[in-house]
């Protein structure tokens, strides 16, 4: 897919000064609030899933639908600003972001909800790679550092605020306020931004768009995700439905990739797999965000429904995760240009692995700060994950196909997080439904506990709505570990994939991955 190129003569003279700061926070501005809304949410399904009528497993389409959509728009970021300009581009995304996540709150059902949250992520996956772009673009070559590091910090602090931000406002207002609040930030921020950034305005051309290969990524994305997402509701297999978009995804996907590998300009250019380090950091990518985004969806909805926290204090315990990440970061960056990277990321990822692996072992009676530490350690990893293994992959592929490369890594990553949350939230309800009934049968055989009850002074059925509350909250305590558990395992099996990459023999210019 070919970039749009800066105009040759149309620029003005070029920022300086503190408009040129001011153009480099409208467009952090505009990473953050896009990253902040993949975890804002998080903490939100229950009040979501409350608030209009369904269940918890319903209410994470909400977080599924958002993802699928920014995934798909991402392959077409480089025709989009070709075709309208890169501020143009930024611009309108900005502005129709704005005016989905007003609607977004103005639903009155998960239908509508869910509609308007995929016209969100496809109005908000350009903004990472225009964001980035444009702060390139704008600052001279000798503050790129500086560029590059804002826009880092942004994509790091983001998801640490999102719960937070979440749970605070589904406790002090409700949960429509997650998503109004991105409207004066999103019309401020798309003002602001045309008026400082209209100079930089690149070429339009008119570049042909691979219509075919488009439909067919969406049909069977599309058609996996739903599988995934109304599964339990429908019996999995048992149901014609099911079968139906099973069928349809696997042909969908069977002529996605004939089309792809075979038309002249592809909007997914498969190609760049045939590099060995490619796709084992892809692999890795996908099997680590997977299991990372999993479980990170999973404990705000665990803490909530089963052990009393209110959407804020989950906000904080999830948060945990990145206050480290943030502080180490950068000398993971720096440690990404001086040695092996596979070294870097077998360890990152190992280490969530491990962390993941200890939270296996949760019990119903842990406080905030036996849940909080786990997870603040476990921010450790994650930049000795992303950071390293985002040049890996850029520098195992050739120097033109490094944009395709970031974009399709991009593709897989954000699809790895929506359908790793479908199936951990199936597997959590299918999982407590399975050790619930393996502990009917081992609960009080002698009757003790239930004379005690009564002998307290209990009603015989109050001894048994007790005793079944107890059932129902060890039976979702031992579904939860058991997820953990195999996040974990996942975890290690990508630290392990890593190795699959030989060593690189550059050092990529990542300042096209998002």
């Amino acid at each position: 897919m070919s970039s749009a190129n800066p105009a040759a003569g149309g620029i003005q003279r070029p920022l300086t000064g503190n408009m040129l700061w001011l153009a480099a926070l409208v467009l952090a501005a505009a990473n953050f609030m896009v990253v902040l809304d993949t975890t804002i949410a998080n903490v939100s399904v229950p009040n979501i899933a409350g608030g209009l009528a369904v269940s918890s497993s319903q209410g994470t389409y909400v977080i599924t639908s958002y993802a699928v959509a920014e995934a798909i728009i991402v392959p077409l970021t480089g025709w989009l600003a070709a075709r309208f300009g890169t501020v143009r581009l930024f611009v309108g995304s900005m502005l129709l972001f704005g005016l989905f996540s007003m609607l977004c709150g103005l639903a009155g059902s998960l239908e509508t909800l869910v509609l308007f949250r995929v016209l969100q992520g496809l109005a908000g996956g350009p903004l990472m790679p225009m964001s980035q772009t444009l702060l390139l673009q704008i600052f001279p070559k000798q503050k790129a550092g500086a560029a590059i590091g804002l826009w880092s910090m942004t994509t790091l602090v983001a998801p640490i605020m999102g719960p937070i931000l979440g749970g605070t406002l589904c406790d002090q207002a409700s949960w429509p306020w997650i998503f109004y609040i991105n409207v004066p930030i999103a019309l401020g921020c798309g003002l602001l931004g045309w008026n400082l950034l209209k100079r930089y305005q690149s070429q339009v051309f008119k570049l042909r768009i691979d219509v075919i290969g488009l439909a067919l990524l969406m049909v069977w994305v599309a058609s996996l995700q739903l599988m995934l997402d109304k599964g339990k509701e429908l019996d999995w297999f048992a149901s014609p439905a099911i079968v139906g978009m099973a069928i349809v995804a696997l042909v969908g996907f069977a002529a996605f990739l004939i089309w792809e590998l075979t038309d002249a300009q592809p909007i997914v250019d498969l190609r760049v797999f045939r590099h060995r380090g490619f796709w084992a950091s892809v692999l890795t990518i996908s099997l680590a965000f997977g299991s990372f985004f999993g479980a990170t969806v999973l404990t705000p909805q665990w803490l909530q429904a089963y052990m009393g926290y209110t959407a804020t204090q989950a906000g904080y315990a999830t948060a945990m995760s990145g206050v480290l990440a943030v502080m180490v970061a950068p000398i993971a960056a720096q440690l990404s240009s001086r040695m092996d990277p596979r070294k870097l990321v077998f360890c990152g990822v190992m280490w969530l692995g491990c962390v993941t692996l200890y939270r296996s072992f949760s019990t119903t009676d842990m406080g905030f700060w036996q849940v909080a530490l786990p997870l603040l350690f476990q921010g450790l990893g994650m930049p000795f994950f992303f950071v390293p293994l985002t040049g890996l992959a850029l520098a195992s592929v050739e120097p033109a196909e490094v944009a395709s490369a970031a974009g399709l890594m991009s593709f897989m990553r954000t699809l790895s997080g929506a359908f790793a949350t479908s199936l951990v939230t199936t597997a959590w309800d299918d999982k407590a439904n399975y050790n619930h009934a393996e502990l009917v049968g081992m609960v009080d055989g002698g009757g003790d506990a239930l004379r005690a009850l009564t002998g307290g002074g209990l009603s015989n059925s109050a001894a048994w709505g007790t005793m079944e509350q107890m059932l129902q909250a060890q039976s979702i305590m031992l579904s939860t570990n058991q997820i953990f558990w195999l996040a974990g395992l996942s975890f290690v099996v990508a630290a392990c994939a890593i190795w699959l990459a030989p060593r690189p023999s550059r050092v990529a210019d990542t300042s096209q991955a998002h």
